[in-house]
């Protein structure tokens, strides 16, 4: 019974070890912005539109802002925005982030609050001009 017991256990041990570890940058977010991602427009039928049969309405319209971050690593500054705007959750100024890039997103993860990843859609990516120099190639 030791055996079949200790045999599980390895196994158990090998797989949990063997298991995709995601390899993951560091950078600061540094700030958050406001930024316009579009109209909502709201609108409703008069009272004379509807006994009148006119297609006579009052319209609303209303700037969406979203939350753009800046997550600032060694060499590059990203601008980011959270892929689902209904749901975003606020991240904390000046703690480090961890972040992986897979296809088309950004997952981030600050482990400081609940340490979830989150999808984000990178909206710019430019060098930082403080960088440490790269080393000259050779000719």
């Amino acid at each position: 019974m030791n055996k079949a017991r200790t045999l599980a256990i390895c196994l158990i041990f090998a797989g949990v070890c063997c298991a995709k570890e995601h390899n993951y940058e560091k950078g600061t977010l540094v700030r958050m912005d406001s930024t316009s991602c579009g109209m909502q427009e709201k609108g409703s039928k008069t009272v004379a539109g509807e006994l009148l049969g006119t297609d006579a309405q009052n319209k609303k319209t209303q700037e969406v802002l979203c939350q753009e971050y800046v997550l600032q690593t060694d060499k590059l500054t990203y601008r980011i925005r959270p892929k689902d705007d209904k749901h975003a959750a606020l991240l904390p100024i000046g703690e480090t982030a961890q972040f992986r890039i897979q296809k088309d997103k950004l997952l981030l993860r600050v482990p400081e609050t609940d340490g979830k990843e989150r999808e984000y859609v990178v909206v710019s990516m430019t060098p930082r001009q403080d960088a440490p120099a790269q080393a000259a190639s050779t000719n």
